[in-house]
């Protein structure tokens, strides 16, 4: 790929995506570009990873064609006015940030800017990401082709219409932190019954895991899998049995409608 890429931020998500992208194309390392106002972790962040730095954020725009704006929601305002006069119609904007609408980045610009609304989770770290993408009017074909290109390179990307857009954390972007509570729970329970901390960590991640697979792998239904390892009479009943009495599925979906509404509110606030 002959573009250039720049990061506007370098926190979490911009260290999950640089090294998702560095691991998959280790050449491509000479073509990213990194800003940050905390100076020492920018560089820290190119150091890791060997890419380029920028003294601000208006040299990177300047160097590079597709820009990541990494930064949280309530920075976008401070970046958007601080690049928009160097945004030109040629390079292509990249939100990551919940309940950033298309509009409200349109609202900052004169041109027909280029702009991508993303929501990725942090399994891009280990290329196991899940992206959802919608790109505005102004992005020709081949040009959604190199973004939807640049994050399946670090796991599944899906295009969706942007109204779906704020329901993607509680689905996507959030879910892996209900995981991890339901991996740390898994273990906590084998330690309880004697089980080493470490050795429960990998029976029941690997759980996660081996499940995950059989569901997205074989396309059967959840429920028709959960009923494959429910034996009549059998221990997985009962366990089945005992979270269906302390409300497991209405927890997960009050979660989800708690994490939903609470991207609404932050959209409402940015459109």
């Amino acid at each position: 790929m002959s573009y250039k890429i720049g990061f506007i931020g370098s926190g979490n998500m911009a260290f999950a995506l640089i090294n998702g992208l560095t691991y998959k194309n280790p050449n491509i390392k000479q073509s990213i570009y990194i800003s940050d106002k905390d100076t020492q972790k920018c560089q820290d962040l190119a150091s890791k990873f060997n890419i380029n730095i920028c003294t601000n954020n208006s040299d990177l725009v300047s160097h590079c064609d597709i820009i990541f704006l990494a930064v949280k929601p309530n920075i976008y305002p401070v970046v958007l006015n601080e690049i928009k006069a160097i945004v030109t119609s040629d390079k292509i904007l990249i939100s990551i940030a919940a309940g950033i609408s298309i509009a409200f980045i349109e609202s900052f610009f004169q041109a027909n800017t280029k702009i991508v609304r993303t929501m990725p989770n942090t399994p891009v770290l280990v290329l196991e990401g899940m992206t959802a993408i919608t790109p505005n009017r102004f992005i020709p074909k081949e040009e959604i082709d190199i973004v939807v290109e640049l994050f399946e390179s670090v796991g599944k990307v899906d295009i969706i219409d942007e109204s779906l857009m704020d329901m993607i954390p509680a689905i996507s972007g959030s879910s892996p932190a209900y995981v991890y509570m339901f991996i740390e729970s898994l273990a906590d329970g084998a330690v309880l019954q004697g089980m080493s901390r470490v050795k429960a960590y990998t029976y029941a991640s690997q759980a996660v895991l081996g499940a995950a697979k059989m569901v997205s792998e074989t396309r059967l239904h959840p429920g028709d899998l959960k009923d494959n390892v429910c034996s009549p009479g059998g221990t997985t009943i009962e366990a089945v049995f005992s979270l269906e009495k302390n409300g497991f599925r209405s927890a997960v979906i009050d979660a989800m409608n708690a994490c939903t509404n609470k991207a609404k509110l932050l959209s409402n606030t940015k459109k």
